[in-house]
């Protein structure tokens, strides 16, 4: 540093020598003062001894945003931290995760994508890159970025978790298992590793089976909101109402208005029947879930419960963006439009439903009952025929065989074949590969040899399609031993299943137990199978033959008022007033209603005799 000074002039001239002296002798005395001051100036804005720079101390405090989830608070530090002399390397890696953190891709991409990375955080920044690149679905450069962070950090259990999620996201499912496998021998008590074991056990083998694993992560660390909100998932799936809501609500001591929790408890509310509570929870979630399926679906459901249409179908439009293939969501769909009265609406909507033969019994229902409303009964006689035709289940190839279902629709049965069976030898750990060859020897009536698949799909995954797809493998093999032990086998993981609970009221129809099969049907009425004119004509009848014949009409009668060209229904009512033997003649005129659409059953053969006994 440079000290100057500047001369004292005096208008005295006798006196000026001797105040020169002084002058100067005294400015000599400040020199060294001025110096000093200057440099401990200097100095304190420089850390003391042992001190450490603030942009360190910025830098750790992100970190520590970033380690509670609060990406807003971090990003706030890190940009202070570059204001106190931190470079773009040095915090980039950290920026990106802070901008993830609150949901802004858009935002990280421009932090990670470029690589700039300090040595001490680019194993951050490679697999912080790595997950943006798969949420934004470009699976190979993730692949590239996690194989960076891989090089630097080899033996992280957590960064092997991520690269187990990019594996099941590209259909590497047997090699995601591996990951796992490999983090949990890594780090036996990763929660992260013990979370996603539990997820693919839960795929894998069914929501009971994945308990003990989310238990053991939540045991490692009690305040983990992540591995706390699937277990309070999975507790909801099983019917643990009460355990769930518990679970829930720790949640968010720990983690205010989180809105996964809301939405666990508004499902809660929903399936209890008090859809009025579940809006409220629903719109706790300020929309940050909106861009899920399942979020939607429930909020299609209240709000029709609410009497607000028009957000119902809005909610389940979305839904079939994302699943086109979601029946239930087209029906209610149907429903949420017919009650809004938009008549006109429902006949455009479901109209290439209807042209391609996709359209379900209730959307022909619906559509039917808007185009009576038009003053066209003409069109809506012919839907409701169509409508009470014995429907025939459609078997859906999966979404990812476009060219073996072409193949199929043209009749092109051994390309097809073919075709699915090259797909599943090159590639065996891959799910979707098993499950289409499954497909398409069901498809050709091979029930045996599309078992043998199913049971390799099964190894990576068990689904509640892939489980309807195996009991009708069963079914056309005519083994009803293995059906059996399938159906078990998946309500011991899966007790709530409604395909398994229908395909166990089934057999044990089959089977004579009538009693068990009316104990299932009637739980499946009263949690949600109130409209389901199947599910009630099958009630009727268990009822009917176990000797409830009041409740047998009661069943079937409002089955009929649901669906009055249903030939099930029909069926029902006929016979129930044939058993009690009050109305004969209303039964008669319904059993030949039902022969006439749906031709001679055992049934209505049954039901006439009775009538012949009694008249």
């Amino acid at each position: 540093m440079t000290c100057s000074s500047s001369t004292i002039s005096s208008p005295e001239p006798a006196r000026r020598e001797g105040r020169r002296v002084a002058g100067w002798l005294g400015v000599s005395a400040l020199v060294p003062l001025l110096c000093l001051l200057a440099l401990f100036t200097g100095l304190s804005a420089q850390p003391a001894h042992g001190e450490r720079p603030q942009r360190d101390v910025l830098v750790e405090q992100a970190g520590k945003a970033l380690a509670r989830g609060d990406g807003i608070d971090a990003e706030a530090k890190l940009k202070a931290a570059l204001v106190h002399g931190a470079t773009g390397p040095d915090i980039s890696a950290m920026m990106g995760q802070a901008l993830m953190a609150q949901g802004r891709r858009d935002r990280a991409r421009p932090w990670l994508a470029p690589g700039r990375f300090s040595p001490a955080t680019a194993a951050i920044g490679w697999r912080t890159l790595g997950l943006l690149e798969r949420l934004d679905g470009n699976l190979p450069a993730s692949g590239r970025a996690y194989d960076k962070a891989l090089a630097i950090i080899p033996k992280d259990a957590s960064l092997w978790v991520e690269i187990g999620h990019l594996r099941y996201a590209g259909g590497e499912h047997r090699l995601a298992i591996d990951a796992a496998e490999h983090a949990l021998a890594l780090d036996p008590g990763s929660v992260r590793a013990l979370e996603f074991r539990g997820q693919l056990v839960r795929d894998r083998y069914g929501l009971l089976a994945a308990i003990p694993w989310f238990e053991q992560a939540i045991m490692r660390d009690p305040k983990d909101v992540p591995v706390l909100l699937e277990y309070a998932a999975t507790l909801g799936e099983l019917g643990h109402a009460t355990e769930c809501l518990t679970v829930t609500r720790r949640v968010l001591q720990l983690s205010p208005k989180n809105p996964r929790a809301y939405y666990l408890q508004a499902a809660l509310a929903a399936r209890a029947g008090d859809y009025d509570l579940a809006r409220r929870l629903l719109v706790r979630t300020k929309g940050k879930l909106d861009s899920q399926p399942g979020v939607q679906m429930l909020r299609g459901v209240v709000e029709i419960a609410a009497g607000n249409f028009s957000a119902a179908a809005e909610a389940l439009e979305a839904v079939l963006q994302a699943r086109p293939d979601n029946r239930h969501a087209r029906d209610l769909l149907a429903r949420a439009i017919g009650m809004g009265r938009q008549y006109r609406y429902a006949t455009l909507r479901f109209a290439d439903d209807i042209a391609n033969g996709e359209a379900s019994p209730y959307v022909l229902t619906m559509v039917a009952r808007a185009w009576e409303a038009l003053g066209d009964r003409q069109r809506a006689g012919e839907l409701l025929d169509r409508a009470a035709r014995p429907s025939v289940a459609a078997l859906h190839i999966l979404g990812n065989a476009g060219r073996i279902g072409e193949m199929l629709e043209l009749g092109q049965t051994g390309a097809a074949q073919g075709a699915a069976e090259a797909a599943r030898k090159s590639d065996p750990g891959f799910y979707d590969a098993q499950a289409i060859a499954g497909d398409v020897q069901l498809a050709l009536g091979h029930g045996a040899e599309a078992q043998a698949r199913y049971v390799a799909a099964t190894e990576i995954r068990m689904s509640e399609s892939l489980f309807q797809r195996r009991f009708a493998a069963y079914a056309m093999a005519h083994d009803s031993r293995g059906g059996r032990e399938l159906v078990e086998g998946y309500l011991r993981q899966n007790p709530t299943s409604r395909p398994a609970l229908r395909a166990a009221a089934q057999m044990s129809i089959g089977e004579g137990d009538l009693g068990r099969a009316r104990a299932i049907l009637s739980w499946l009425r009263d949690n949600g199978g109130e409209g389901d004119v199947e599910l009630l004509s099958d009630l009727a009848m268990a009822q009917a033959q176990t000797g409830d014949l009041e409740a047998a009409r009661g069943s079937a009668l409002a089955a009929y008022r649901l669906q009055r060209s249903s030939p099930l229904a029909t069926q029902a009512l006929g016979y129930s007033y044939a058993m009690l033997g009050s109305q004969p003649d209303e039964a008669r005129a319904l059993l030949d209603k039902a022969q006439a659409i749906a031709g001679d059953t055992p049934l209505i053969a049954d039901a006439r005799k009775r009538l012949r006994v009694k008249g």
